[in-house]
């Protein structure tokens, strides 16, 4: 099996199998995301416990690359601490901008076949950039709440 092909497949079992799928409540942190070009509408909900992600969960709807990604993106960060889940999301978004990606992404990497298709790039960091503006809404002392997001590759 080729690797475009495995990694496919990665994509499309996070599609169809979405990991952390639903609302959580209480959340410390929760914010919305949206791609208004391709109409992907995502929310995201962490709760935290001594500066680590405790729990996430993510709802919403879009194209089987955004789902995949907050899928996968959920799986990724679970119990990592904020600074290793901002590191994270670095790493994530440099790979899609085209920087070789790190053995830390994991299955992660799969993802980095999009970038063949530039207006897909929104899809799939949609939920990269939707967690990093709530990250930053929490480090700034502002309560749990909901923005929206346009998303930059």
């Amino acid at each position: 099996m080729a690797l475009d092909d495995l990694y496919r497949e990665v994509i499309l079992d996070h599609y169809q199998h979405p990991r952390n799928r639903g609302r959580l409540e209480p959340s410390d942190v929760s914010v919305e995301g949206a791609n208004p070009l391709c109409g992907d509408e995502l929310a995201f909900f962490l709760r935290l416990r001594d500066g680590r992600v405790q729990d996430v969960r993510f709802d919403g709807r879009g194209c089987s690359i955004s789902q995949a990604s907050a899928s996968m993106m959920t799986d990724a960060i679970k119990g990592k601490t904020l600074d290793e889940v901002r590191a994270l999301v670095a790493q994530f978004k440099g790979m899609m901008r085209g920087q070789e990606p790190s053995s830390d992404l994991g299955d992660l990497v799969a993802l980095q076949g999009v970038r063949k298709f530039p207006v897909r790039i929104k899809c799939a960091t949609l939920a990269w950039v939707a967690l990093e503006q709530g990250l930053d809404e929490h480090a700034a002392g502002r309560p749990a709440s909901t923005a929206t997001t346009e998303t930059e590759p």
